[in-house]
């Protein structure tokens, strides 16, 4: 089968397009032929090793000190589960699943091997492309924005990174929630920005966030440049604060109003975003698809931090 694979750490240009053994699955596993996927900020951290301040040292323990223990990277998938390892019952057989495969990855290559316990049954209504797409952001979001900040209708959000794909699918997600969205990106990204559910853009290079007078309900920081205080100092009375992009100091030191940490991956979560997803809740936003041996490319948008919306790769 073809793979994106890396052999170290660096800039895209370490990502190659290769035929690698075709994986086969074990105990309670099962063989996904992988018809949509994505490269994310996630993708893009490990394949470089650029990790949030404070999490290197435990992060190359786990995905390698010198080079990644992993070379397929891809924690996203949509697809069809074409064989099942022992313990896993053969109705699997055929389905249409997608979901998340964590640290084990792989996803970047046209088959890849996921436990049975992460897998949801992707709604007919909901093709690939989609699912893919708002997998990875809208577990982030339904994690902060639903199950932590609570968002209620009327509330005023604001979205810093807006246009990114956990910003994206927050904005998605607070407008249908009831909210007044306000997303923050540069200029070119407004479209993008109002088109997955913002009532208002502001332009970062125009208006700072730090000269900003207004204050909100609810403040999600998807870049990781507001910090507690900064994003403190834009909340009304009971605002809560959703740092998604927190480094390791700043994890450890939101307290009481400030939600920081990662969102969970389960079947569960999965099947929540493909439920707003069939609903029309969750509206994902796709900048392109791209074919594997283009790769390289969304890697290298990733790193701009300028793209717009979701890059979905179909192997």
């Amino acid at each position: 089968m073809k793979a994106a694979v890396n052999h170290e750490y660096g800039a895209p240009e370490v990502v190659t397009v290769q035929e690698v053994p075709r994986p086969t699955p074990g105990a309670g596993q099962v063989l996904i032929r992988v018809l949509a996927t994505t490269v994310n900020s996630g993708d893009a951290r490990l394949r470089g090793a650029n990790f949030p301040r404070g999490f290197g040292p435990v992060a190359r323990l786990v995905f390698g000190l010198r080079r990644p223990r992993r070379q397929i990277l891809g924690g996203v998938f949509s697809g069809v589960v074409e064989a099942v390892g022992e313990g896993v019952a053969e109705g699997w057989l055929g389905d249409e699943v997608a979901g998340m495969n964590g640290g084990v990855m792989g996803c970047h290559a046209q088959y890849v091997v996921v436990s049975a316990k992460r897998l949801a049954r992707k709604p007919k209504s909901v093709s690939h492309r989609d699912a893919a797409a708002a997998m990875f952001g809208g577990t982030t979001a339904l994690h902060f924005l639903r199950d932590k900040a609570a968002v209620r209708a009327g509330e005023r959000v604001l979205i810093n990174g807006a246009s990114g794909s956990v910003g994206s699918a927050a904005a998605s997600l607070a407008h249908q929630l009831g909210a007044h969205v306000t997303g923050v990106c540069s200029g070119p990204h407004a479209g993008v920005v109002t088109a997955a559910g913002a009532d208002r853009v502001i332009d970062y290079t125009q208006t700072p966030l730090a000269q900003l007078e207004e204050r909100f309900d609810v403040v999600v920081d998807t870049v990781g440049n507001l910090g507690i205080e900064g994003g403190r100092r834009l909340l009304a009375p009971g605002g809560r604060l959703c740092l998604v992009a927190a480094d390791l100091p700043t994890t450890l030191r939101a307290r009481g109003n400030a939600f920081a940490g990662v969102s969970v991956e389960s079947a569960a979560a999965f099947a929540g975003v493909l439920a707003q997803l069939e609903s029309g809740a969750l509206k994902p936003v796709i900048e392109e698809v791209l074919p594997l041996e283009r790769i390289r490319e969304a890697h290298a948008r990733v790193d701009s931090g300028h793209k717009g919306g979701n890059l979905v790769i179909e192997p």
